[in-house]
């Protein structure tokens, strides 16, 4: 038996917890995933926005969230840009790990939209520029997880 997951309006809200920091580019985010989610019959009566101060403040609201039964599934949206020191690689590893550790905690997809780029250039370029919308992308695997957790077994 194959299990796949597709494109058809999903059942269930879904929330979008995005940073405010870096704002312009996760703005763009935003609107990525909520036009995505808008072309999958997702309405807007369906989606949640929940602002969080930055990336490393991500996992645990996603969590919180996906643990609340409220939600077929959280997408996380963010965006993290290397600078002159550290910094850039403990709240982008924090953020990818959380985010992935939220997913198996709460038994919802918790897609992983949050940027890691070297300049403030390349995150405009995948926010809606040169290299697509990475918030569309990620809501749009949010709708296919969506879809395929209710075809398995356990569901």
């Amino acid at each position: 038996m194959l299990y796949e997951g597709d494109f058809s309006p999903p059942p269930g809200r879904f929330a979008l917890v995005a940073a405010r920091f870096n704002a312009v580019v996760v703005d763009q985010l935003v609107a990525g995933a909520a036009d995505a989610l808008k072309r999958h019959g997702v309405g807007d009566d369906r989606i949640d926005l929940v602002r969080v101060p930055g990336s490393y403040e991500i996992p645990l609201v996603a969590q919180r969230l996906g643990k609340s039964g409220k939600y077929a599934a959280v997408i996380c949206l963010g965006c993290v840009i290397r600078g002159d020191t550290d910094h850039y690689d403990y709240v982008a590893g924090a953020a990818a790990n959380g985010i992935a550790t939220a997913a198996l905690n709460c038994g919802v997809p918790v897609v992983f939209g949050v940027l890691t780029c070297e300049t403030l250039e390349q995150a405009i370029n995948r926010a809606g520029a040169k290299a697509g919308n990475k918030g569309f992308e990620a809501a749009v695997t949010a709708v296919e997880m969506v879809n395929l957790l209710k075809q398995l077994p356990g569901g």
